[in-house]
């Protein structure tokens, strides 16, 4: 270990000097990225089941394809699976939790309707990441119910749908609230909902008039911003409404500026041709804030678990460029039932972060110079050649100090977990 630990730091020594030659430091960079909190996503952990027991299909335009072992039963085995893959991954993070994942002990095993949760409803949740020193944030869940079986919610025709789901946007935003408050990290809740149409509707206004509306009395209530930030996320199309989709990206981009609320930005959310990357700026100027889901569609929004693709490192690389780290909320999206649950939010996490680091060693001034000076030549020759730099080095100098498993031993550990946990569940 003493060898590996060497070996370690002295490649790190070496990719310093070599960044230090294009006027970066890296140990600067690793302490910035120390600072980049991820929010990983509890629905990978089992498949988006939850546990409250609807007793409804989930629905919504979701599917979760595979049957690996050790899909998380009860809140507590998500919570262990949840802290093994925060243990090899660097850095502090956070977890984003769906209203869906009501813990039954925190109701005396009684099922609570969604337009009736509470606060005290997500109390082992709170306890939970207070224990172990991470932040919450959370989501109403519009799908997986009866009374979004034909598809509509917030844009529902028949007024007491659309009330039913209201009042659970009102209760959501309530328990962020109360989450960032009992934490002390503020609360992104961020609101989706699966309306739409499978086939050409008619009438394409109605629909958002009545989303808009619904919105407006979800957000009428003042909540401290300290303690809780609105997010409102679009989409391009989802299964059974692959023609129309109520909540687009245009929609929620104007809702989100009119009434300075977040817009979620989610990568799988466009067209393929789409860069999310290119969104980023352009939304910044007319916004204090956004939230991300970064997420990696294959032909279409499948939430593929995220991996080091260009279009990942242009979405890191936009960050940092534009100065918009700390303007942006990073989240995970994903979902893969055919690999092990708990790789799979590693290897999504350590992406993410790694395309940060990538971005992070870039000699940003000196490319900006060459771009306002009008050198296009020397740019390109740069940002080749940073392609080659030993970027690997400096991440794993970076596991090694947070304690965490390289990145070839990593998975040895979380096979172990499978086979002495993850194996043993029915």
């Amino acid at each position: 270990m003493a060898d590996s630990s060497r070996r370690i730091e002295q490649a790190f020594n070496l990719a310093k000097e070599q960044y230090a030659e294009l006027g970066v430091d890296a140990n600067a960079a690793l302490e910035r990225l120390a600072g980049i909190p991820i929010s990983l996503h509890c629905w990978q952990g089992d498949d988006v089941g939850g546990f409250e027991n609807t007793g409804s299909e989930l629905g919504g335009g979701l599917a979760v394809t595979g049957n690996y072992l050790g899909r998380a039963r009860t809140p507590q085995e998500l919570r262990a699976d949840f802290e093994k893959a925060l243990s090899v991954i660097p850095g502090r993070h956070r977890i984003n939790l769906h209203a869906c994942y009501i813990d039954p002990a925190d109701t005396g095993g009684r099922r609570i309707e969604r337009n009736r949760l509470e606060p005290a409803h997500f109390q082992s949740w709170i306890d939970w990441a207070r224990q172990i020193k991470i932040g919450i944030d959370f989501n109403p869940t519009y799908f997986a119910h009866p009374k979004a079986a034909d598809g509509f919610t917030l844009a529902h025709a028949n007024a007491d749908i659309r009330k039913y789901w209201i009042d659970h946007g009102i209760a959501c935003r309530r328990i962020g609230a109360a989450m960032g408050q009992a934490l002390g990290s503020v609360c992104v809740t961020n609101i989706w909902i699966p309306d739409g149409l499978k086939d050409l509707p008619v009438d394409r206004a109605a629909p958002r008039r009545r989303l808009a509306e619904s919105l407006d009395a979800i957000f009428a209530e003042p909540l401290d911003p300290r303690h809780n930030l609105d997010a409102v996320e679009g989409k391009l199309f989802g299964i059974g409404s692959e023609s129309y989709v109520v909540g687009s990206h245009e929609f929620y981009l104007g809702y989100a500026v009119a009434h300075k609320k977040l817009v979620c930005l989610d990568a799988g959310h466009y067209h393929p041709t789409e860069s999310l990357a290119d969104k980023i700026s352009a939304v910044l100027q007319w916004l204090d804030r956004i939230l991300l889901h970064v997420s990696r569609g294959v032909r279409w929004d499948s939430d593929h678990v995220v991996i080091q693709t260009d279009d990942l490192l242009a979405i890191a690389q936009e960050l940092v460029r534009g100065n918009f780290l700390g303007r942006t909320h990073i989240g995970l999206d994903y979902f893969d039932a055919s690999i092990n649950r708990v790789a799979a939010w590693v290897i999504g996490t350590r992406a993410m972060l790694k395309a940060l680091l990538a971005a992070l060693l870039e000699p940003i001034g000196k490319l900006r110079e060459m771009e306002l000076a009008g050198d296009y030549t020397g740019r390109l020759a740069m940002l080749e050649q940073l392609k080659s730099l030993p970027v690997g080095a400096v991440w794993d100098y970076y596991c090694a100090k947070h304690n965490v498993l390289s990145e070839q031993a990593w998975i040895g550990d979380i096979r172990e977990y499978e086979r002495t946990v993850l194996s043993r569940r029915s």
